[in-house]
């Protein structure tokens, strides 16, 4: 790797920075849609999805916790599969990390908007794309001016978005009919991991949360912990809302595909209730997207750091210290998708490229251990040796196979197809420039 612009960078993320990163990638606008998702395909077994998920996203955090405290540059698990895998293998997961943060972002940024226009009477249609342009345009001045800056901002959004969501979970504890809860069937094993391919899209971000490892202060130590903080945050939060939304509304959550959870607030409080859970749902999406327009860019900062893109990709501004070039190119890119796509389909892509991306980085994390590669501090350690990388490689080649249409798998091969090709368009072009 080149490193001749990370000194410049400003290691300003420790334990607390890096959590609310995190959690606000992770909390962002599937846990208020996809509760029907799950109603509507496993009934009121709808929360084994989200234990399914759990247990997915905990052996992927602890594959990453370990290379992230070994591997501590920006780009997050680009340079973790970079280091132990060698450059090719690092360039697939640098594109894959691309794609899952872009088409995720894109995906909750067009919900953001009809969100926003939700809380609106008679909104025009053409405000809806305003509003995407000038929420994201507001996002990346905000992240040029300082990753400090940048990390207040989700602080502050960290506490507004949940203090709706654990409103809803405290308050609707009591509208509960405890006949919605009962299972009526236990449902088949693919339809759970089915389920699960889907749900998990709440839960994925933490990939991209860690692009900025190289402004992240002590990584052996705050990686780990703040990933692990995040996470279990989440996953109780998840399960207590998905079992008070069915608890409040049984089968019937499932018919609500827009706002399900604000169909279950409307149930206990009325009109009021229903626009406080919109208003929620407004600003935890606005935190993903602040968490997306800190992260992302860092993404693709590394790809031109590492030669894969122009070097001007790789710029750090003079004053700010921050990938402005990057962050730039990131938030025209996510604007201009954003645009055009529809939630499901990002949703759906941007799975598939982060189950790839974890598959490379449970690979690379027993290989980064076999080589002892570390830095200055002492590395993280996954109890059990190589069993939780290898178990997070089978459960994610599961998840794939159980989720992926046969057109997704086309669109993923030719995604494929294109890398490997660029790959080896840059190899060409550098031996030329040598000779």
């Amino acid at each position: 790797m080149n490193n001749s612009s990370e000194s410049q960078l400003v290691r300003a993320l420790g334990v607390r920075q890096l959590a609310a990163s995190i959690f606000n990638y992770t909390v962002g606008s599937g846990i208020f849609v996809l509760p029907a998702v799950a109603v509507a395909q496993l009934g009121t077994a709808a929360p084994l999805a989200y234990l399914v998920c759990m247990v997915v996203m905990i052996l992927v955090l602890l594959c990453f916790a370990e290379a992230g405290s070994r591997v501590a540059q920006t780009g997050g698990p680009y340079a973790y599969v970079e280091t132990a895998l060698g450059p090719f293998a690092g360039f697939v997961a640098g594109v894959m990390l691309l794609l899952t943060g872009i088409s995720a972002g894109a995906a909750v940024a067009s919900v953001f908007a009809k969100s926003v226009t939700a809380l609106i009477p008679a909104a025009p249609t053409w405000l809806s794309p305003i509003i995407i342009v000038v929420t994201i345009a507001l996002l990346m001045i905000a992240n040029l001016r300082g990753v400090q800056r940048s990390a207040r901002l989700l602080e502050g959004i960290t506490l507004a978005k949940v203090l709706p969501l654990i409103a809803f979970v405290v308050i609707g504890v009591a509208f509960i009919t405890p006949s919605n809860l009962n299972w009526d069937t236990t449902p088949a094993i693919g339809a759970v991991m089915s389920t699960a391919g889907i749900v998990i899209f709440a839960f994925s971000g933490i990939e991209s949360a860690l692009a900025p490892s190289g402004e992240v202060r002590n990584s052996s130590r705050t990686i780990p912990l703040a990933s692990f903080i995040a996470l279990g945050a989440a996953t109780a939060l998840y399960l207590a809302i998905q079992w008070v939304a069915l608890g409040i509304e049984g089968l019937a959550l499932g018919n609500e595909k827009v706002t399900p959870l604000a169909a279950a607030a409307h149930s206990v409080a009325g009109p009021l209730g229903r626009t406080v859970m919109i208003v929620g749902a407004t600003i935890s999406m606005l935190g993903y997207l602040s968490a997306n327009v800190l992260s992302v860019p860092r993404s693709w900062y590394a790809l031109g750091r590492d030669g894969f893109l122009p070097r001007q990709v790789s710029s750090v501004h003079s004053e700010y210290r921050t990938p402005h070039v990057a962050i730039i190119l990131h938030g025209v890119i996510l604007g201009a998708l954003a645009l055009s796509g529809t939630f499901q389909p990002l949703a759906v892509f941007a799975n598939l490229t982060a189950f790839v991306l974890y598959i490379l980085c449970a690979i690379a994390v027993w290989q980064l251990r076999r080589r002892n590669v570390r830095g200055t501090e002492e590395p993280f350690l996954i109890p059990g040796g190589p069993l939780i990388p290898v178990a997070a490689v089978i459960i994610n080649v599961w998840l794939i196979y159980s989720t992926a249409t046969r057109s997704d798998a086309i669109g993923m091969a030719l995604i494929l197809a294109i890398s490997i090709l660029l790959y080896f368009v840059r190899v060409v072009r550098l031996r030329r420039t040598k000779a």
